[in-house]
């Protein structure tokens, strides 16, 4: 198996969590924060969809797909067009709410292709590529890849966590 290929798997897997998290869920449930404060699932799912597509964008050199696509716009966030979510407190968590699934599908599935895409043309000379000098060692894109994935396969579990949770927390 080449990395590319492994690569591509493990980001399949992320669509595979988050379709299954978002499948048969209401818009009362994708909304709702345990205890009043927790994150949503629909929180979870755009903020491992933002992260992923910023990420990417950055390490391929082209335009993410939140603002290619105009999801800016469609989502229509009272958040700054280059959030994702990252460090967000309670008050910004109540700002991502979701009035249907599709959407946040939709942009969750046309960042899934756009990885997809990237990752299954590198070469394996290409993951030793150092994509950000700012850490020491610095970052190659390799690691970074990994770190992606890992960041949303545990935000992917969250929200299906969440999903489970009865409502009376």
């Amino acid at each position: 198996m080449k990395s590319s290929e492994l690569l591509a798997d493990a980001f399949s897997r992320i669509g595979d969590i988050v379709g299954g998290v978002l499948n048969g869920i209401d818009v009362a449930r994708i909304n709702w924060r345990p205890g009043g404060t927790g994150n949503s699932v629909a929180w979870l799912v755009w903020h491992l969809s933002r992260g992923q597509d910023e990420q990417i964008a950055d390490v391929a050199g082209i335009p993410s797909v939140w603002r290619a696509g105009e999801y800016v716009a469609r989502f229509g966030f009272a958040l700054s067009p280059g959030d994702t979510g990252y460090g967000h407190s309670a008050a910004q968590v109540d700002k991502v709410r979701v009035e249907s699934t599709d959407l946040l599908r939709g942009y969750h599935e046309a960042v899934l292709r756009q990885s997809l895409e990237y990752v299954r043309g590198l070469s394996d000379a290409d993951l030793d590529k150092v994509v950000d000098r700012r850490w020491n060692p610095a970052v190659t894109l390799g690691a970074r890849l990994i770190s992606i994935v890992d960041d949303c396969v545990q935000h992917a579990g969250q929200a299906a966590y969440v999903k489970g949770l009865p409502d009376v927390l």
